[in-house]
């Protein structure tokens, strides 16, 4: 068969075909890899942080998570979370809609793969908030993700918190300590831990780490 002039051989179509895709996945995963994972226990103060932090920076991007848990006073659908119901996040989780998921004191949370190439496709950094057990998942799926891990100054300052919170069932208060001691005894796989005693030197130390990750060139 001879190819007519202007057009390609169906080999060669298939060659081109495969090199554009491994282009546009290489494009998406140096893109994704301005992905800046923030992890900890429940009460650590992680929102906090990381709403100062985007006061002072800004540019940074924050993906919204989808959870199963029903919203609590002043939250907003689609601004603090994705709340689904389980049927909904279980349709999403068949579709391979998650690129992370986990279940903490008794709700599923999980990252939706949209919220992030939409970031990445407009060539914004993005922060997840997100727990262990997902920030786990990150560290396989896209392993050039920065991740820093949020501490208390102690596990009787984390209760305090969380108590003092007044969001959440003495149940549930119970049910997130016994989660937090075992996340914090996972500290040690991350490369940076920032320990949230004085809230403004967690600040600065994040911000530190962060400016470090966003302002290296991009392979």
């Amino acid at each position: 068969m001879v190819a007519i002039r202007g057009e390609r051989s169906a080999p060669e179509a298939s060659r081109a075909a495969r090199g554009r895709s491994r282009r546009v996945a290489a494009y998406r995963s140096r893109a994704l890899s301005r992905v800046i994972v923030i992890t900890g226990p429940s009460g650590v103060g992680k929102g906090t942080l990381i709403r100062l932090l985007r006061d002072e920076l800004p540019e940074l991007g924050l993906s919204v998570s989808a959870t199963t848990r029903a919203p609590r006073a002043g939250e907003s659908d689609a601004v603090d979370y994705h709340f689904l119901s389980d049927d909904e996040f279980d349709s999403l989780l068949a579709e391979g809609a998650f690129v992370e998921h986990a279940e903490y004191a008794g709700r599923r949370y999980g990252t939706l793969r949209s919220e992030l190439e939409r970031r990445a496709a407009a060539g914004e950094p993005v922060l997840l908030e997100i727990e262990v057990q997902g920030a786990r998942q990150i560290r396989e799926e896209l392993p050039d993700a920065l991740q820093v891990f949020i501490a208390p100054p102690s596990h009787a300052a984390l209760r305090e918190r969380l108590i003092g919170r007044g969001t959440d069932s003495a149940e549930i208060v119970d049910r997130r300590l016994r989660a937090a001691a075992a996340e914090l005894g996972a500290q040690d796989e991350f490369a940076h831990v920032v320990v949230n005693d004085r809230l403004e030197d967690a600040l600065r130390k994040l911000r530190d780490i962060v400016l470090a990750a966003i302002e290296r060139p991009v392979d």
